[in-house]
C-alpha cells in the first residue's frame, strides 16, 4: 500500500519534477533526486542545486539535530576541476513524536538546496558534469539507512539560462529556510530549567498561536520536553529543559513561530546563555494572598458549592448545642480539611506544570472517571443522610467528619472560579512552588472563614437554633441536594463520555447503593464483618469500572450559543468587521450554566448581539481541550468561566466578570467601538511573522 501511495505522490508532484533532474534513487520509502535550478550554466556564474526527497506516508527523515534519534542527510559532490560547492542548507524542521521520543525532521517532501560555482574558464558548448553520492536515513516504526549516486550533465552557454520548471521548487525551498530573527533574543538557565525570551514589536497574546525552539546542538536541550509558551505585549517566552549534554557557548537553533492566522515562520538565532530571564512582573505575594482569601470566601456563595450547603447546615446546627471546646475543634478540623484540599490541588497543579502539562483550575473534572467517582461519593453522602447506613462520614459529627467535610467542599467547588480567584490563581502558577502553595492555602483559609470565625468566637453559636428532634428531619431532607448533585455529575459524564460512559456510571451507582445497604443492614456483633465485606466488594467492583470511562467517545454537545471556538474563526470574523464574544465553558461548571441561562441566552442579549452583528463562539473545556487551556493561560486565567468580548477588526478583548447579568452583557456590547475602514491587507497578527513573498514578487 505504501509503495502505491508513494507512486501517486510522485505522479501528482508539481511541475518542478520535470525540471533538470537526475535519475531517481527509489525505494518503497522514499524517492530522492538531484535537481538543478538552471537549464544551462555559464562560466563563473553560481547556480543552485537541491537534493529533493519525497517520502512515503508514515516515513520521515532528519534535521541537523535529529532530536532523540536519527541522522541528517548528507551529499558529497564531485565537480570538474576549478568548481566549488557550498554547504547544503536544511529547511526548518518539525517535531515528530514516536512514543516517548521526539525527533526533529521532515515528512512528505523536503528540499535541501546548495550553491555551485563553475570555473571561470569553462568553455561554452561543452557539458558541465556533476556527480554526487547521497546518504539519508528514513524512519517509521523502524529506521533504514539509504544511499545513492546522482549525475547531472548541464550544457555550458555564454549566459546562464534558468529552468522555468524548477523555479517553483526553489522558491518553495527558499521559503522553508529559516530567516534571520527580526527580534531580540535572550536565553538563560537555572539548574535544569531554562527560558528563551524573544522581544520585539508584533509579539502579543493575540498575534502568536504557538512557538517552538529547535536547538542546533544535540543533547543541550531535552528534545521530548514540552516548551510551554507565555505571551505578553511585545514578548514571548519559551520554557526549556536542560538535556544531558553541556550547554554550548552560543545557543544556536531555529525558532518556529505560528501566528494567529496559522502561518508558520522560521527564524535562525544564536544567543549566549546567561542568567534566567526574569519573569514578567505579576501580583506581589501579599496582594495575591489577599485576593486568594477573598476569592475563597466568595466561593462559598458560588453555585458549584450549593450541593455541600447541606453538610454545612448540619455542622452549624450541631454547633448550637456544643461546648466551646467542641466548637473550636470541629471548626478547625473543617478549616484544616479545606486548606489540605487546596494544598493537594495546588501541589498537583504545580507538579503538572513543571512536567509541561497544561493543567488549569478544575483540571480533574475534565476526566470522566473523576466525575463518576464524585457522583458516587455524592450518592453515598445522600444515602448516609437518609439513614441507609450509619458509618461516620463528612456529614456526621466528630473531628474526622468535619475534616472530611472540608475536603469534600473543596472537591465540589473546583468546577468554578469566583471573583478575585482568577487573578490569584494566575499569579500563583507564575510564582515559585512555595509561594504558589501559600496562595492555595490562602484560598482554603478564605473558604473556611465562616468556620474559623466560629472557632475564634464560639459565642456566635448561641445565635443558632438549639438542637432538637427537628435536626433528624433536617438531616433527612438535606439528603436530596446530594442526590441532585449526583444526578448532575452523571449528566456531566454523559456529555464527556457519551451513553456508554453514562451506563458505566449508573452501574457503579447501583454498586455504591448496594454497598450502603449492606453496611446498614449488617447485624450488630461479630457478623457485622459480612456486611462490611459485601460492601467492600461492591465498592471495588464500582472502582473497577472507572478505567472503562477513559476509552469512551464523547457525546456530540450542542454549543450553548453560536458556533465552536477556534482562534482562526475569531480572526476571520474580526477581519469581516464583526465583534466576537467568546464563551469558555464546561458541562461541569454550574456557574457557566447559570450565566448562560440568565445573561447570555435571554431575549435582550440576543437582540443586543443582533444589533451589533456580534458572533458568539463557544469553547467547550469539558474534557480539557489544550487549545482552550492555552487561551485561558494567555488571559492569565486557570479555569472557566471566561468571557472575552473582542471588538471588530483589531484590539485586545474586554474580559467580562465571572458572574454575569443581562444588563452587564448588553452594556458591554453597546460600548464596543465601531470598526474603522482598514487596508485590505490588514490582518490579525504581525506582518513580521509571515513568510517572505515569492522571489518573483520581490
Amino acid at each position: 500500500m505504501r509503495p502505491l501511495l508513494l507512486l501517486l505522490a510522485i505522479l501528482l508532484a508539481p511541475a518542478a519534477a520535470r525540471a533538470v533532474e537526475s535519475g531517481a534513487v527509489e525505494s518503497p520509502r522514499a524517492r530522492v533526486t538531484l535537481v538543478a535550478e538552471s537549464a544551462a550554466v555559464a562560466p563563473g556564474q553560481p547556480f543552485r542545486l537541491a537534493l529533493r526527497m519525497v517520502m512515503a506516508p508514515g516515513w520521515h527523515s532528519y534535521w541537523t539535530n535529529p532530536g532523540d534519534a536519527g541522522e541528517a542527510p548528507a551529499l558529497d559532490l564531485t565537480l570538474p576541476d576549478g568548481g566549488a560547492a557550498g554547504a547544503m542548507a536544511l529547511p526548518a524542521p518539525s517535531r515528530i513524536p514516536t512514543g516517548p521520543l521526539v525527533s526533529f525532521g521532515y515528512t512528505g517532501e523536503a528540499i535541501f538546496p546548495l550553491t555551485v560555482t563553475p570555473p571561470a574558464d569553462l568553455r561554452p558548448g561543452r557539458l558541465y558534469t556533476i556527480e554526487g553520492t547521497g546518504r539519508w536515513l528514513v524512519c517509521a516504526e523502524l529506521c533504514i539507512p539509504e544511499e545513492g549516486d546522482f549525475r547531472l550533465d548541464l550544457p555550458v552557454e555564454a549566459a546562464p539560462r534558468p529552468d522555468p520548471d524548477a523555479a517553483p521548487l526553489f522558491r518553495a525551498a527558499e521559503a522553508a529556510l529559516p530567516r534571520p530573527l527580526p527580534f531580540t533574543a535572550r536565553a538563560g538557565f537555572e539548574g535544569p530549567r531554562g527560558a528563551l525570551e524573544i522581544t520585539g514589536p508584533g509579539l502579543a497574546p493575540g498575534t502568536v498561536k504557538e512557538a517552538f525552539f529547535f536547538p542546533e546542538a544535540p543533547g543541550a536541550i531535552e528534545s521530548a520536553a514540552p516548551q510551554p509558551l507565555s505571551l505578553r505585549e511585545g514578548a514571548l517566552t519559551l520554557s526549556l529543559t536542560r538535556g544531558p549534554a553541556a550547554l554550548p557557548e552560543q545557543l544556536s537553533g531555529i525558532l518556529a513561530i505560528t501566528d494567529a492566522a496559522g502561518v508558520r515562520g522560521a527564524y535562525s538565532l544564536s544567543v549566549a546563555p546567561g542568567p534566567m530571564p526574569a519573569a514578567p512582573a505579576g501580583l506581589p505575594l501579599p496582594q495575591a494572598l489577599l485576593l486568594a482569601v477573598l476569592g475563597g470566601l466568595v466561593l462559598n456563595l458560588m453555585p458549584c458549592v450549593f450541593p455541600i450547603l447541606a453538610m454545612k447546615a448540619m455542622a452549624l446546627a450541631r454547633h448550637a448545642g456544643a461546648g466551646r471546646a467542641a466548637l473550636r475543634a470541629e471548626s478547625l478540623a473543617y478549616a484544616a480539611g479545606a486548606v489540605a484540599a487546596f494544598l493537594l490541588l495546588g501541589g498537583a497543579l504545580v507538579g503538572l506544570r513543571a512536567a509541561g502539562v497544561a493543567a488549569g483550575w478544575g483540571f480533574q473534572f475534565t476526566a470522566p472517571g473523576f466525575v463518576a467517582a464524585m457522583a458516587w461519593l455524592m450518592l453515598a453522602v445522600g444515602l448516609n443522610l437518609s439513614g441507609v447506613f450509619a458509618v461516620a462520614g463528612p456529614a456526621l459529627s466528630g473531628g474526622r467528619g468535619s475534616f472530611g467535610a472540608g475536603l469534600l467542599a473543596v472537591a465540589v467547588a473546583t468546577p468554578c472560579t469566583a471573583p478575585f480567584m482568577a487573578a490569584a490563581l494566575g499569579a500563583a502558577l507564575a510564582m515559585p512552588p512555595a509561594a504558589a502553595l501559600a496562595v492555595f492555602a490562602a484560598l482554603g483559609v478564605g473558604m473556611a472563614a465562616p468556620q474559623l470565625l466560629i472557632a475564634a468566637a464560639p459565642g456566635l453559636a448561641r445565635l443558632l437554633p438549639r438542637p432538637g428532634a427537628w435536626m433528624e428531619r433536617l438531616r433527612q431532607a438535606l439528603a436530596f441536594p446530594m442526590y441532585g448533585a449526583a444526578a448532575w455529575l452523571a449528566w456531566v459524564v454523559s456529555v464527556q463520555a457519551g451513553p456508554e460512559g453514562l451506563g458505566w456510571t449508573l452501574a457503579g451507582a447501583v454498586l455504591v447503593g448496594f454497598a450502603a445497604w449492606a453496611l446498614g443492614a449488617a447485624p450488630v456483633g461479630r457478623a457485622r464483618w459480612v456486611g462490611r465485606g459485601a460492601a467492600g466488594l461492591a465498592l471495588a467492583a464500582a472502582l473497577a469500572t472507572l478505567p472503562a470511562l477513559s476509552g469512551t467517545t464523547p457525546a456530540p454537545r450542542a454549543e450553548a450559543a453560536g458556533e465552536a471556538w477556534s482562534a482562526d474563526r475569531v480572526a476571520a470574523l474580526r477581519a469581516e468587521g464583526r465583534p466576537v464574544l467568546v464563551n469558555l465553558t464546561a458541562a461541569w461548571c454550574i456557574t457557566c450554566r447559570v450565566n448562560e441561562r440568565v445573561a447570555l441566552e435571554t431575549e435582550a442579549t440576543r437582540a443586543a448581539f443582533a444589533r451589533a452583528n456580534l458572533a458568539v463562539l463557544t469553547g467547550d473545556w469539558t474534557r480539557g481541550d489544550p487549545a482552550i487551556t492555552a487561551l485561558l493561560r494567555e488571559q492569565g486565567r486557570e479555569g472557566v468561566p471566561l468571557y472575552l468580548l473582542y471588538p471588530a477588526g483589531s484590539g485586545a478583548p474586554v474580559v467580562l466578570p465571572e458572574i454575569l447579568t443581562e444588563r452587564m452583557v448588553t452594556e458591554a456590547v453597546a460600548a464596543l467601538p465601531h470598526p474603522s475602514p482598514r487596508p485590505d491587507d490588514a490582518r490579525v497578527g504581525s506582518a513580521m511573522l509571515r513568510r517572505p513573498p515569492p522571489l518573483a514578487e520581490r
